[in-house]
């Protein structure tokens, strides 16, 4: 996030904002900084709203951990949005334990694939998520929210930002 808040500030058209940037931070468990990696993402169909469980739609954010478990769901922005913000603040200058780390794990961003698998799962997240919000309207009063809108996967969303939640030696 540090990238982008110095891209924001020398830039003025965010429009013209790169795609699938990313800034790496040191995990801290003691703040709720666990190892893993919160994901913004962009819902490229406007429509769906999945369930009106996102107050940020058309962006997603999920926190997800290195093993796999989501952190905090999209349906948890204001946390997500704390956590975020917490793990930047204070710094104007990239973390050098943090991204010496990542680059030593990533070879140097040559080897995303636990990353890759990452967002393939935090995607399968929302999807789970939606599809629990279906099967619980059906059983409450009102109308019910199933069959009414479909997500499939990363096709659906575009990758804005990441960041990174490293542990660092």
């Amino acid at each position: 996030m540090i990238l982008e808040l110095i891209y924001i500030k020398t830039h003025d058209n965010l429009d013209s904002m790169p795609t699938g940037m990313h800034s790496v931070v040191p995990a801290n468990p003691e703040t709720g900084l666990n190892s893993g990696v919160i994901f913004t993402l962009y819902n490229r169909h406007q429509s769906v709203n999945i369930n009106q469980q996102n107050r940020l739609h058309p962006y997603y954010l999920v926190y997800i951990s290195n093993e796999g478990e989501i952190i905090a769901d999209h349906t948890q922005v204001k946390h997500l949005l704390d956590v975020a913000r917490s793990a930047c603040k204070g710094n104007q200058e990239p973390i050098q334990s943090a991204y010496l780390a990542f680059n030593s794990a990533t070879r140097d961003g040559r080897d995303m694939s636990l990353y890759s698998d990452l967002l393939d799962n935090a995607i399968l997240s929302m999807i789970d998520v939606q599809e629990e919000k279906d099967i619980d309207s059906l059983f409450s009063d009102g109308s019910t929210s199933a069959l009414t809108t479909k997500i499939d996967g990363l096709d659906d969303f575009e990758l804005i930002s990441f960041l990174v939640v490293q542990e660092v030696n």
